[in-house]
């Protein structure tokens, strides 16, 4: 990283002088923080053109705006030359620049505030020019610049209402409660266990701690965080044939204090379950397995697919447990020691990627992850992002094309694409996502709200996840803001005559 940092007041003013569009620029010394080569940026859909996205910059959430967009020029490919200079304020912002120039010291006579307006070009705003090394040097007049483009927005949205975050959703879907599981396959065959059981879902890491002497079910330790993690074989734990492979994710369970991760050949989907449809292991195969069988109930789900469902504490032996609790290889719950235990607060989302760009939803506010349905019935004179309706266990629910929504390019790739049913207190929608990643847990502390840069994007991401031990941001999206007033009163109407639009299609 190349860094630039102000020094102490000087009796002439410095500039930091940098290139864009081929043109040569500045902006006053004493506003720049740092100059960094570029980072990984998180765009944010339907923002303003200048904005790039946002970054993170050692923990801080930066919005990154584009100089060349700012003037009302063409983007370019970032290259090897290519910087951000930080500026510092109240609002701190990132400027996209082709090239840094040079660090130079300016005598008061030689800036010309007076030619200001004669020379800026289009697009441009000036403070004045001063001459440097046989160059004319504008002085760029970033504060005008950043008013022009960007739209403010509200005082009450500029805030990180985390609370907010997590009580919406809770408050909208009060009536509404369902128990909710996940599913995934081990051996050819579809488990589940319930979603309030699981901490999060990643991907197996590829290489594995060996622990010499341990049970065969365990597959090794990573680390997790700050600790280390025990994973273990479903296939193992179940009796199940053994594989090639160790399996593609892992389901990571807390039994009070203690963090297993569970690897199953691959996560399936986020259901809701209509406890009408659950049923008891049958007697007779219970009383054959001695009772204990990880088995709790068998759920039947749509064309009578059988998922079993089973019980997080008969995972295990309760010998292996009382090793696990005592081994160096377990991971502590994530809980603050110093605070008392009603004031821990713990935040969990879904999250899904769309084109390059990572999303975040409150798991609240999200009925069931499923695969995109092969038929989806086009309504006449629907706007372009409502993809049609399907039939869902008997409900009609529109479907939306969240690429669409965000006036994304679209994708012709069908292989991993997800149906994400979300629910508000108003609506309930099945969003088209390019694929689920993860349930993520954080803590409240890692949410900040959107730098004020937002433009006209409807509001729709208010708040971002910062994960600065990754470097990921994360968008996070308020549900009830993913359609505007006119779409959600399309979907009011939709409400009304669902019924008669229920009886043209078949289940």
């Amino acid at each position: 990283m190349d860094e630039f940092r102000t020094s102490g007041a000087a009796r002439d003013p410095r500039f930091l002088t940098f290139r864009s569009a081929g043109h040569l620029y500045a902006v006053p010394a004493d506003s720049v923080s740092e100059v960094m080569r570029l980072p990984a940026i998180a765009r944010v859909p339907q923002a303003p053109q200048s904005l790039m996205g946002l970054a993170n910059l050692r923990g801080s959430v930066l919005p990154v705006a584009s100089v060349r967009a700012l003037l009302g020029r063409s983007e370019a490919a970032a290259t090897p030359a290519s910087r951000l200079i930080v500026l510092q304020g109240t609002s701190p912002v990132a400027l996209a620049v082709d090239e840094v120039s040079d660090l130079v010291r300016i005598a008061h006579e030689a800036i010309r505030a007076a030619e200001a307006d004669v020379a800026a070009s289009t697009g441009e705003r000036l403070q004045g020019v001063f001459e440097s090394k046989s160059d004319v040097v504008k002085i760029l007049d970033i504060p005008e610049l950043l008013r022009v483009a960007f739209v403010a927005r509200t005082t009450s949205l500029q805030r990180a209402d985390v609370g907010a975050v997590s009580r919406a959703p809770a408050c909208a879907l009060a009536n509404t409660v369902r128990a909710r599981v996940v599913t995934f396959d081990v051996a050819g065959q579809e488990y589940a266990l319930p979603l309030g059981a699981i901490r999060e879902i990643v991907a197996t890491p590829a290489h594995l701690t060996i622990v010499p002497g341990s049970d065969d079910a365990v597959l090794g330790i990573v680390a997790y965080h700050d600790r280390l993690l025990p994973l273990l074989s479903l296939r193992r734990l179940l009796d199940l044939p053994a594989a090639a492979g160790r399996g593609e994710q892992a389901l990571i369970v807390s039994f009070d204090d203690v963090l297993i991760g569970f690897v199953a050949d691959r996560i399936r989907a986020v259901i809701s379950v209509d406890v009408e449809r659950l049923e008891k292991l049958p007697p007779v195969l219970a009383a054959r397995l001695g009772g204990e069988t990880q088995v709790k109930e068998i759920y039947r789900a749509a064309n009578d697919r059988l998922i079993a469902i089973l019980a997080p504490d008969r995972l295990l032996r309760e010998d292996v447990m009382k090793t696990l609790a005592q081994s160096d290889a377990t991971i502590k719950s994530t809980r603050q020691r110093h605070a008392p235990e009603d004031e821990v607060v713990e935040l969990r989302f879904l999250v899904f990627r769309l084109d390059n760009e990572e999303f975040a939803l409150p798991i609240e506010a999200v009925d069931e992850v499923a695969r995109v349905p092969d038929q989806i019935t086009r309504l006449p004179k629907a706007p372009e992002f409502l993809e049609g309706v399907i039939n869902l266990r008997g409900e009609v629910l529109p479907v939306i094309d969240q690429r669409r929504r965000f006036d994304m390019p679209s994708s012709i790739a069908t292989t991993g694409k997800r149906l994400v049913v979300v629910r508000t207190d108003r609506h309930r929608a099945g969003l088209i996502v390019d694929s689920v990643l993860e349930v993520l847990r954080c803590s409240p502390n890692q949410i900040t709200s959107s730098p004020d840069l937002a433009g006209d994007s409807h509001d729709v991401v208010r708040s971002v996840i910062n994960l600065e031990a990754s470097g990921r941001i994360l968008l996070l999206l308020d549900p009830s803001t993913l359609l505007t007033r006119s779409e959600r009163d399309l979907l009011d109407a939709f409400g009304k005559d669902r019924g008669k639009t229920s009886r043209k299609i078949r289940p």
